[in-house]
């Protein structure tokens, strides 16, 4: 008998599916008794934390009493500074998740909507859902590709928010500068704009835009972006939201006053100075990109170019028997199932050992698939 809970809760609530992160290394290690367990699922930073941030955190372990700074006042002088922005620009969140949350309790009410591409990061449907908003997708190009022209036609007199993932989770393609000046051109003022460039540190194309500009130009326009993965500091959770100073003024009026631990903040202001280890994880990052694309070339592996920390790679109607015999192995990728890619799985690019590992691994299981 389903158990009954009293008060009911809302039923927007009935519309919320639960989040299945990567498999954790510990838990894959209990269960399959493997010694040695590769996390190539969850887009991290192969090389670690950032070394000035490691540095930081050792200098305020003894401060740990006293409550974080409300307004994350430090880091957002530090950001400011690096993005050329204003302090009223920008809002420090627990991780960028915490920052679509908020957007979401700002801005949407029952009967808004929300326009996204499909596949994308399922966080932008979690906040529609939650404030019982709808959610409008628009499905990406052949070789998912973004269209600008595709999501202004699902723009309608409900349109509150429209949400860009670029580069996209979990796709690695994104909207070309041009493309994106399309999609703010055409946008009614009612609409705001939401650029979600978690992974534009990693992109090398000539022609892509992050959004930025627009907020320095007084557009509205939101741009998140995440210390969780080009500075490797995913454990500690912490997101920026850049706008207009408007937008900003609003959104921390639904903020928790203590939303970000005083670690995540002193070595978020320290990452952000680190400037050398942000290239070298840019190198590795483009290194092991070249690396994967080789070797899914050799194995005859369809794979869609990325301009983030991860490939999405076809493996066809096998890709979830695969999965779990690459897990097996103490390999993890990431399921394309829950983003309606049953015959896909998507790759962190890793370590240059990581990789040839996963290389390695895959390449015997479809030999053994092939016999």
């Amino acid at each position: 008998m389903k158990e009954q809970i009293s008060p009911k809760p809302r039923k927007t609530l009935e519309r919320i599916k639960d989040y299945t992160p990567g498999k954790p290394i510990w838990e894959v290690r209990e269960e399959l008794g493997l010694k040695q367990v590769i996390k190539l699922a969850s887009n991290e930073n192969p090389l670690g934390p950032a070394p000035k941030a490691l540095e930081a955190l050792e200098r305020c372990l003894g401060e740990l009493h006293r409550y974080p700074d409300a307004e994350a006042v430090g880091l957002r002088r530090a950001l400011a500074a690096k993005l050329a922005l204003e302090e009223d620009q920008l809002l420090i969140g627990n991780g960028a998740d915490e920052l679509i949350r908020l957007i979401s309790e700002t801005f949407l009410e029952a009967g808004d909507e929300i326009v996204i591409p499909a596949p994308t990061f399922g966080e932008y449907e979690f906040g529609a859902n939650l404030m019982d908003a709808a959610v409008v997708s628009v499905p990406l190009d052949d070789g998912f590709g973004l269209n600008a022209a595709a999501l202004l036609a699902a723009v309608n007199a409900k349109t509150k928010l429209v949400y860009l993932c670029s580069p996209n989770n979990p796709t690695g393609t994104y909207l070309p500068q041009a493309e994106l000046e399309l999609l703010l051109a055409g946008l009614p003022p009612r609409t705001l704009l939401i650029v979600d460039a978690a992974y534009g540190h990693y992109a090398t194309a000539a022609d892509y835009a992050n959004g930025l500009d627009f907020v320095r130009r007084g557009l509205p326009v939101v741009v998140l972006q995440t210390f969780s993965k080009i500075y490797g500091l995913a454990g500690l959770r912490i997101g920026c939201a850049a706008a207009p100073a408007a937008v900003i003024a609003a959104i921390r009026k639904v903020k928790e006053p203590f939303n970000v631990n005083a670690l995540a903040q002193a070595a978020g202001a320290a990452a952000l100075d680190d400037d050398a280890f942000v290239e070298a994880s840019r190198r590795m990052n483009d290194e092991g990109r070249r690396q994967l694309y080789a070797g899914f070339g050799q194995l005859g592996v369809t794979y869609t170019e990325s301009m983030s920390n991860f490939v999405l790679a076809r493996l066809g109607s096998d890709a979830q028997k695969l999965y779990e015999r690459l897990l097996g192995k103490g390999i993890i990728v990431r399921n394309g199932g829950s983003w309606g890619l049953p015959e896909h799985v998507r790759i962190t690019v890793g370590t240059p050992e990581e990789n040839a590992l996963l290389l390695q691994a895959l390449g015997e299981l479809l030999a053994e698939a092939g016999e």
